[in-house]
Parts: C-alpha cells; structure tokens; sequence
C-alpha cells in the first residue's frame, strides 16, 4: 500500500472548475441500492471484498461493487467524476488530498452521521485527528496506518557476525552514526570481499550494499530520512500537529541528518539516489543490498523473496527514542451520492472490528483499529511471518500522524526537485533554509 509517496502522482487540476454534482455512481437494480467504492490498491480491494459477505447479509437490501484503478490513473478518474457527477458514493483517500478534496466540497462532512448512528471514533488507534478539516469537521473514517521498518538479510546479519538483536536495537546520532553506521559498514562487502570497515574497501565496486538508498525526493521522507531525523526531536509540520503554516526545511538537525545520510552514498555503503530503479525486495533478492528501510505495507512481500529469510526490525533509536511519521488512508464519502445513509452504513462498516479483522488477516495493511491489528499479527504469525515490530511501535507511542496541508500537490512539485539536486550533488545543504520559506508560500495559498 503506498502512502504520503503516492502524492507525486495524484493529478488535482479542474477541482476548482467543478461544481457540486447532483449524482453520483451508484446505481439500482434489482429493488436493490448499489454502492460503488472506489481503491487504488488491488490488495485492499480484494481484502475489503471479503468483507461483502458479512455486510450485505446484514443490508440485504444494498449491494456493493468494488472497484480498483492503478493509483497513476485513479485520481485523475476520481477528480473527472466530481466535475461529471460519476463519482463513486464513496472511495479511498490520503492524507495529502484532503485539503483540496474538503475545500472544493466535494467531500462530505461526515459528524452528523457519526452522531445520528452512535459510531465510535473512539476504537482507532491512529488517523482520526488526521482527517478533520481547517472548519474542524471529521471528513474521513480510518481504514488503515503505516510507518516504516527495517527488513533485513538474515543470512548475511549471520555471515557478519551480528544477531537478530543487534539489528532490532540499533542506535543513530548525526555525529557518528551510532551502531547503525557501524553495523552498515560491516555488512558492505565490495567486489572483492573486503567490507565496507576494512582497508582496502573500494566504495566505487559495491557487491553489497549495508542498507537500501535512504535518499528520497518525498517532502515527507516516510521511509527513508524522516525515521532519523524525527528521533532528534524535529517534526514535518514544526509544532503544528495540523495545517502547518511551513515545513522546517531549515532546521539544523534535518540539514545535519540529510548530511549524513548523502554521506553514506558518498562512502560506498549504501546506493546512491536513482542508482537502483527495482523495489527493495527485488535488491535484497539479487544480494544487492543486506538491510532496507521501506514501508510497513511492503511486509508480506519482502518477507517472502526467494531463497532468503527476511526478517523484520524496528527503525533506529535516536537521542530522543524512536521516532516516525505515520500515515492514514480513510474512506471519503462524496458529496454527490444520491444514497447516503446507504454509502454510510458500507463505510461505518468497512471502520467496524469485523471489517477490519476479516480484511486484515490478508496482511496486506495494517488496520487502524487496535484490536484487529492484533487479529492481521496472529493470522500472519501462523504463516511465518513476524509483524510484532509494528504493534511495539504503536504501542510505545512511537508514531506521529502525518500532518494535513493545503495545496498538497504544489508542495510534491516545488519540493522533490530540490531533494533530487541535493541527493544528485548538484547542490548543498544551501538550499534548506530556502525551501523552508517556499513551503511558507505555499502553505499561505488560499
């Protein structure tokens, strides 16, 4: 499941030029109300279908299709169903489009039906607070969270003389890079079977890299530096838990953290950006790379390479713990249904336990309600499969939500460039303070 990083391809131009529809997908047939739900994501679709069953035998009189569209073009179709009229009665949304979903109404206010049906925000553990718009309505229900981990060759943490412990209880600071940098450099083996901490090491012939490129073009860098540098106590949205007026580009720990990060490219212990265009699964899979820090969404693949055993790590510890920014998808409901209580009874049911605990047993995300996370740990811990690390982070409190901006999209166009230069060396660390005041900028768009 992709999250914040989806942003670069969601394509938002004509919201402005669209007017409220006065229908939407849904359809009749039979005597029955069809309620079309809309996913980019395969995998939820076909877990979310596995909660059909269940749900129509309770609303015999509703039925639901699912629909899923490759994420490049499925916001584009989401956005020319607003200015249509043909958009589903409900879909799945991230973070980054709430602003301009809920700001060109398009989207529906949903507190009026969370009080006339008593349903209890209160059973998720992450991403309310996250969907309630600048008018301080709740615009979207949880379906599911993610943050990052640290996958790694158990093989080769063996072969270097490291155990499953070590890995799990690494340490970083910018300064020397703690156990991390030490165990990264160990576990780089050039061509010529010298490691990355021995003489004679040459960074320019790579066999293996210690870890996956942690250089990222995002602005929120979910899976590559923002697990570091949020362990020094900074934050995407500043002291703005919600809508920040910037993003502190220009503070000295991220300046120094992505410093050190480039650095590990420069040194030959991890890829250098763009030099890998395959996913970490398939880097570990070839040997290329020992260790890599990528989505909680990637678990049930990455574990399950050929011919390796992968496990599982929670991110660095830092000076102030362990730290990372986590995101939620929700369900939207659109402001053009013409079958509203019906679509709110399929999305209050998608956020119910039995929803979420019939569909996260797939493991293909992790829900947003606590007590069916447990259930999706244990389906998967029968399978091999140790996801442990993701219920510790949540529990120790270790996440912190995206937060919601305004103009998401300009945000991803203004910023990636100048992440991409700095990674490339085509420019310095200069470039922070003034990314900050152009983030300042657009923020202050109306």
């Amino acid at each position: 499941m992709r999250k914040l990083r989806i942003i670069a391809g969601l394509v938002v131009a004509g919201l402005a030029a669209a007017g409220l529809a006065a229908c939407s997908a849904s359809g009749d047939a039979g005597g029955k109300v069809t309620v079309n739900w809309w996913t980019w994501d395969d995998r939820q679709a076909a877990a979310y279908k596995l909660c059909i069953p269940g749900f129509e035998k309770q609303n015999p009189d509703i039925t639901v299709k699912i629909s899923q569209y490759n994420v490049d073009d499925y916001f584009t179709k989401l956005t020319a169903g607003f200015v249509a009229g043909t958009a589903p009665d409900a879909f799945q949304n991230s973070v980054p489009l709430l602003g301009a979903y809920a700001g060109q109404k398009q989207i529906m206010p949903l507190d009026d039906l969370i009080k006339k049906t008593h349903y209890d925000l209160g059973q998720f553990s992450v991403g309310v607070d996250s969907w309630k718009y600048l008018d301080g309505k709740q615009y979207g229900i949880p379906l599911d969270w993610a943050g990052a981990a640290i996958y790694f060759n158990e093989d080769m943490i063996t072969a270097a003389g490291y155990t499953d412990d070590d890995i799990q209880n690494m340490t970083w600071n910018p300064d020397d890079g703690g156990t991390f940098d030490k165990i990264v450099a160990h576990l780089t083996i050039d061509k010529n079977g010298v490691r990355g901490d021995e003489p004679g090491f040459d960074k320019n012939n790579v066999k293996t890299y210690g870890i996956g490129t942690l250089a990222a073009a995002d602005f929120n860098g979910q899976t590559s530096w923002n697990p570091f540098v949020s362990t020094l106590g900074w934050r995407l949205g500043g002291d703005k838990k919600a809508w920040p007026t910037e993003l502190p580009y220009g503070d000295p720990r991220l300046i120094k953290t992505l410093d050190y990060i480039k650095g590990l490219g420069d040194r030959g212990l991890m890829p250098k950006y763009g030099q890998f265009t395959v996913s970490a699964a398939e880097q570990m899979g070839a040997g290329s790379v020992a260790m890599a820090q990528d989505g909680t969404w990637t678990a049930t693949s990455i574990t399950k390479v050929p011919g390796i055993k992968v496990g599982i790590a929670r991110t660095v510890k830092g000076p102030e713990g362990r730290s990372m920014i986590s995101n939620s998808n929700a369900n939207n409901i659109f402001v053009g249904t013409k079958h509203v209580d019906e679509t709110w009874k399929w999305v209050s049911y998608m956020g119910s336990l039995a929803c979420q605990t019939t569909a996260g047993k797939t493991a293909t995300f992790l829900p947003s309600i606590a007590q069916a996370l447990q259930s999706t740990v244990d389906a998967q811990k029968a399978e091999g499969i140790d996801l442990s690390t993701f219920v510790q982070a949540l529990n120790d409190k270790e996440l912190y939500p995206a937060p919601p901006t305004v103009n998401g999209q300009e945000l991803t166009d203004t910023i990636q460039p100048e992440f991409e230069a700095f990674f490339n060396g085509e420019k310095d660390d200069s470039i922070f303070p003034q990314m900050q005041k152009q983030t300042q900028q657009i923020l202050a768009k109306k």
